[in-house]
Parts: structure tokens; sequence; C-alpha cells
């Protein structure tokens, strides 16, 4: 009887002990992929990034610290999309990328060089637009960047409608008029984007009247093609604001594309 209760004593033993190490791997596992990290900035709907991704996360900024990131939640991608040229900022290059790329970006290294590869690229290219568009770049509010689920990336510009108007009216002030007002116009696009980024990370996607009503949004899938149809657009509005009443009430339009 007593080997009888020493091998059943044994045997529990060893059950509870296989337990207990089988709960100890299932935590420690879900400490891995489930401990969520801290996210920081300016973020669209309520993206969670794991504890390694959000280190990451961090470091990408700091890498390209050119540009600013905006976390996007899967579920607010197309929300994101469609919102893009409200979400503006003074840096050179915003960024609107969604927390499951970030995620893959930290886990797979091929993945992720290819996304940095693009963003190195945008850094070049963002010098070389600027000094294409000449004049034209004042009235640029922002650029912007996107990626789709294949990772291709989709480029945007804001443009302010009220600068290009601002230009027409002072072209025939004096040029230290015009060069002031030019400044005062630059500085009020900076601070309105200021006031923007200092607004809390997370945004609700509600967007102004005015702010529909005042810019124009430009998408293209190469920096050349972003050129062109911020060039297009500037003189599109640009020739419609100088247009005489009398043309306005015709409702003719020409066809600048030609």
């Amino acid at each position: 009887m007593g080997q009888i209760s020493s091998n059943s004593a044994v045997g529990s033993y060893m059950a509870d002990y296989q337990y207990r190490t089988e709960q100890t791997k299932k935590n420690e596992s879900t400490d891995k992929t489930g401990k969520k990290g801290k996210v920081t900035g300016r973020t669209i709907g309520e993206p969670e990034l794991s504890e390694k991704a959000a280190k990451y996360y961090e470091k990408l900024k700091a890498k390209y610290s050119n540009m600013e990131f905006v976390l996007v939640s899967p579920d607010k991608k197309e929300e994101a999309e469609r919102n893009k040229g409200m979400y503006q900022s003074s840096r050179e290059l915003l960024v609107l990328i969604d927390s499951d790329k970030i995620e893959k970006m930290a886990e797979d290294e091929s993945y992720r060089k290819k996304y940095e590869a693009i963003l190195s690229g945008a850094t070049t290219q963002m010098t070389q637009m600027k000094k294409s568009l000449g004049a034209n770049a004042d009235k640029v509010r922002s650029f912007g960047m996107t990626f789709d689920d294949k990772g291709t990336a989709s480029l945007f510009a804001v443009i302010d409608k009220s600068l290009i108007k601002q230009r027409e009216r002072i072209t025939e002030k004096k040029e230290k008029e015009s060069a002031d007002r030019k400044k005062a116009a630059r500085e009020a696009a900076a601070e309105r984007a200021e006031q923007r980024k200092e607004k809390p990370g997370k945004w609700d996607g509600s967007v102004s009247a005015a702010d529909r009503e005042n810019t124009i949004t430009v998408t293209a899938p190469t920096w050349s093609e972003l050129l062109k149809k911020i060039d297009y657009a500037i003189f599109s509005e640009r020739a419609d604001y100088l247009k005489t009443d009398a043309e306005k009430a015709v409702g003719g339009s020409v066809d600048y594309a030609l």
C-alpha cells in the first residue's frame, strides 16, 4: 500500500510540475507577443504596437527627423486616405503609415529595408522638388506620402488657394512690399501647421469646411508626376482667379494640359 501511495504522490507531483511548466511557457509567449508598447506622436484611430514595434517606431522617427509620421490604426486606413490632405505638418514630409506595417518592419528585415529605402529616397527628392517648383513652392502647404498594402508609395501635395490669390494681388506692388507679404503668408501657413501639430496626438478625422474650400490636394505615383500636377493646379487656379466677371459668367474653360 505504501508503494502505491508513493507512486501516486510522485505522479501527482509530476502532473502538477508539467502543468506549471506549460503555463509558464504560455505566459512567456504572451509577454513576447501580447505586451503593448507606448505609442507616441500623432495618430489616427487607436493604433497599437507591440513593445518591439514601438521601440522600432521611435528609432524610425529619429532616423527620419525631417519627416512627421502619423500612425494609423488598421480600421482607419481608408478614412485617412480620404482625408490625407487635411492632416498637414510643418516638417518637410508627412508620412501616413498604418500600425500593421510598422509591426512587420520591426520583424522582417527585408520588408524594413524596402520601406526605409523609399523614405531615404524621398529626402533627396524633396530637395529637388522645391528647386523645381521655384516660387510655386511657397504655395504648397505640405507634402505627404502614404503606402498601400502592396508597399507602393503614393505622393501628395496640399496647395493653399489663398496663397495663390494673394500672390496675384501683390504682383504690381513694390518689391519690398511683395517680399514682406510673401513672408507673412509663409509665416501664417507655418503657424497653421504648427497649431495642428500642437493639438493632441489623436485625430478624430473631422475636417473643417474652410480647410476643404481653401486647399487643393493633388496625388501622384511619382515625384515627376506630382510636380506636373502641382504646376497645373496652381496655373489653373490662378487663371480662374484672374478671369473677368464676364469670362466667369460664360463658364468656359481652357484645357491647359494641351
